[in-house]
């Protein structure tokens, strides 16, 4: 069954795209949950309205996305933490203390889940982890944790 999608939804499609799915996922979720709608030959005009609208809109997240890669890549980060006399830490920093930092410094809001880290550090000294932003747009983040 054809479906246009009217929102993104993952692992189908993005909004504005006309695509073919089984009629019983169409049936029982994208048309009760207004998600898609059961597509015909006269909605070519309303899909193509929806791609330039959903593009222009990306383009603008995309441009907001790279200037704020430039102001994170150029922050001085730091995160102190309690740590012992060897300079191991009690605990560790993890993806949620970096974005508490970000956002003390730069102002910038993030989720947990746009942060990578190899791992958690547990020491003290400087490190790095990326941030991605917007799909393809990643900021490489780098801090500095101190003892308190």
């Amino acid at each position: 069954m054809k479906v246009l999608l009217r929102r993104d939804v993952q692992g189908v499609g993005r909004r504005g795209d006309v695509v073919e799915v089984k009629s019983g996922f169409a049936r029982n979720y994208l048309v009760p949950s207004g998600s898609g709608l059961a597509a015909t030959d006269t909605m070519e005009l309303q899909a193509a309205s929806m791609r330039r609208s959903r593009d222009l809109r990306d383009a603008q997240s995309r441009a907001a996305a790279e200037t704020q890669k430039g102001v994170i890549e150029a922050a001085s980060l730091t995160i102190a933490a309690r740590a012992g006399t060897n300079g191991r830490l009690f605990g560790s920093v993890n993806e949620a203390d970096l974005v508490n930092a970000i956002r003390t410094a730069t102002n910038i809001s993030l989720e947990r889940g746009q942060i990578q880290m190899a791992e958690h550090v547990k020491e003290v000294g400087s490190a790095t982890a990326s941030a991605e932003l917007f799909d393809g747009v990643v900021a490489t983040v780098r801090f500095e944790v101190i003892a308190k």
